[in-house]
């Protein structure tokens, strides 16, 4: 959890040179979208100590269900602009499915089940972003 900007690619090689053994890395980053072009920026709440401890959760699973040398997570909190990266995961596997799925797991659980509250504020006000079915559905994949 951090509310500084962060360096996508640095993260990704500094990972990656520390996954020896490993055939795989799998990275994945998340950027503040403005589909409509109106907002000014996105507002990402926190309980510091509780949101870390549901990471490390998250984390902990993936590991436990997949052959994983390493996992990152990496959030961002406070006021986010358009464009702004706000988060990345990433996995490292000795096989290509596992580093993939791993990934996909951490994001969706970031997505659904990571505490935070988000809030966009346009010229037209501000929002609290609900939780949105598609998210909740991109669950059903893991509970098999």
């Amino acid at each position: 959890m951090q509310e500084a900007p962060f360096d996508f690619g640095a993260e990704a090689n500094e990972f990656a040179a520390r996954q020896t053994g490993m055939g795989a890395v799998v990275t994945f980053a998340g950027i503040v979208r403005d589909l409509g072009g109106a907002l000014d920026h996105m507002q990402i709440e926190h309980y510091p100590g509780m949101t870390e401890k549901a990471l490390r959760s998250i984390a902990e699973d993936a590991h436990a269900r997949w052959d994983l040398g390493g996992s990152l997570i990496i959030h961002r909190h406070g006021n986010l602009r358009p464009d702004d990266m706000i988060m990345m995961v990433a996995a490292a596997s000795r096989h290509r499915k596992d580093a993939f799925e791993a990934a996909m797991f951490l994001m969706d659980y970031l997505k659904s089940r990571a505490p935070f509250w988000k809030k966009e504020t346009t010229k037209g006000g501000a929002d609290w972003v609900a939780a949105r079915a598609e998210d909740e559905d991109a669950l059903e994949i893991w509970q098999r």
